[in-house]
């Protein structure tokens, strides 16, 4: 786990941005933190910590934010890394889950060799929201024949109760709003 202190340091990273995307809605902007190779330092071992003696094979980052923050907890775990992205954007043969987003759906994809049957995986996301994108990327990593030990989050948006989505699923945040 984390210190107090370095859950500060990187809450004081993010930067709020009101009536972003849409009126009503405030962004959770962690393009400061990005910035900032020190807090992205403690961001990345903060995910990682979590998972240590969780025998991580493989980190599966979620477009696209997922990327920045998987590959380096893949290091941290000595484990490899793949992708999960937005149909289309993979080259090769794949498996798609669709999901519900606010107004409409979404769909999510995997090449059907991103990882081993029985391949111990991670997944990860900068946050999770509504968890409609985390609970269909975990439902492609079990349909690939993985074992999903977790997933991590640098946010939690706790008021709308993603992890709900997530049943049975270990769930970690480092940072609840």
């Amino acid at each position: 786990m984390i210190s107090a202190e370095s859950r500060r340091r990187i809450e004081g990273r993010i930067r709020d941005v009101p009536d972003f995307p849409r009126p009503g809605i405030v962004f959770k902007d962690i393009t400061p933190l990005l910035r900032d190779p020190e807090t992205l330092r403690l961001a990345c071992d903060g995910l990682a910590a979590g998972f240590q003696e969780d025998r991580v094979e493989l980190v599966v980052g979620i477009e696209s934010r997922g990327f920045i923050f998987g590959a380096p907890v893949a290091l941290a775990l000595g484990a490899g890394f793949t992708l999960a992205r937005k149909q289309g954007k993979l080259p090769g043969e794949t498996l798609a889950t669709r999901y519900a987003l606010e107004y409409g759906e979404g769909e999510i994809e995997m090449q059907s060799d991103a990882l081993a049957r029985g391949q111990r995986v991670l997944v990860i996301d900068d946050v999770i929201a509504t968890g409609g994108t985390a609970a269909a990327t975990a439902r492609l990593v079990c349909e690939l024949g993985g074992v999903l030990v977790g997933a991590c989050f640098l946010i939690e948006l706790a008021f709308l109760e993603g992890r709900k989505l997530l049943p049975g699923i270990r769930v970690e945040a480092l940072l609840r709003f």
